[in-house]
């Protein structure tokens, strides 16, 4: 546990039963406005792990930031024990510029640990990895989809990693998906600093859906529970059913171009055969179905207007893993 002492960000302390909010500010706007980034602090005094929680890795992933700030603006962010660190937007250049990349061109999600005199983005990634991940324990790092790419929501973890899914039970978003971690990833440079980390997806890039603002809230709070860390004054919403473990799962691509119109599937359990949507031309030329190639949850969506002959368009899981592996 690391919360038995002062910890120190960017220069600052914050003592046990302390609350501090700390702008990090690597660099400014090309007008030479200074770009804060909020970093908030909230300590018990009562000894305890590290939380945090995170969102807007990549500026264009609204959802993954109004979960953090409703757990701000609801207090669930003050612990009973330990410490919660909340980091609302953590590229706030793409934030600004409603873009999943830096100003640079590279995605954040990417250059992990970074470089203290790399590129901008490896700046930043330099400054998480050295300053917070070292005080942290425990992360879930909220996402959305990207480019119209509806998902349901869903914790992504690495397999055979016995913590990491008990973290994944406790969190009981409806679906969680085994995924290795990619290289040069936060997920990846955090777990070699022993930081276990979920990361959750929901939604699609610059949109708020609530009822997926409401899965990773109520997610994070049950993650909080299981640590003893959340205040009992906070009710807590259980699911109707225990989470859906998915091991393996396949992308569907659309097999000619047209306008894409998607039956809203996403989040529901569907028969071989069933239609998923339909592709047509905008002239009344022809009708073009896209169905299910087997019986499988629909997990990601593709909600653009228009779709192009191999664009990505759903994706379905193929084996549903035991949970009790």
């Amino acid at each position: 546990m690391k919360n038995s002492k002062e910890i120190t960000i960017l220069g600052q302390s914050i003592l046990p039963g302390e609350s501090k909010t700390i702008n990090m500010e690597i660099a400014k706007l090309h007008n030479t406005t200074k770009l804060k980034i909020p970093i908030i602090v909230q300590r018990s005094k009562i000894d305890g792990p590290t939380v945090l929680f995170s969102a807007g890795i990549h500026g264009d992933e609204i959802n993954g930031i109004e979960i953090v700030r409703q757990l701000i603006i609801r207090k669930i962010n003050k612990p009973k024990r330990g410490t919660i660190i909340c980091i609302p937007v953590i590229n706030m250049f793409g934030f600004i510029n409603k873009s999943r990349e830096f100003p640079d061109g590279r995605d954040l999600n990417r250059v992990f640990p970074g470089s203290k005199k790399g590129s901008l983005a490896s700046r930043f990634a330099y400054h998480i990895l050295t300053e917070i991940m070292p005080h942290v324990d425990y992360a879930v790092d909220f996402h959305a989809g990207g480019a119209s790419r509806f998902n349901a929501p869903q914790i992504r973890l690495a397999p055979n990693n016995d913590e990491l899914k008990t973290l994944a039970d406790a969190f009981n978003a409806p679906f969680t998906l085994f995924s290795k971690n990619i290289g040069g990833s936060f997920r990846n440079a955090s777990q070699k600093l022993n930081v276990k980390m979920l990361l959750f997806e929901g939604g699609k890039s610059l949109d708020i859906n609530y009822p997926v603002a409401d899965a990773g809230t109520d997610g994070a709070k049950r993650i909080l529970r299981h640590l003893e860390m959340l205040d009992p004054k906070h009710e807590i919403k259980e699911p109707s059913q225990k989470t859906i473990y998915i091991e393996r799962s396949v992308w569907i691509r659309a097999k000619c171009s047209g306008l894409l119109h998607d039956n809203g599937k996403v989040g529901s359990f569907v028969d071989k055969g069933t239609v998923l949507a339909t592709i047509t031309d905008p002239f009344g030329k022809f009708v073009r179905k896209i169905k299910a190639p087997h019986d499988g949850y629909v997990i990601n969506a593709n909600q653009a207007p228009i779709a192009y002959q191999g664009d990505a368009v759903y994706h379905i899981s193929k084996k549903i893993a035991d949970a009790t592996e």
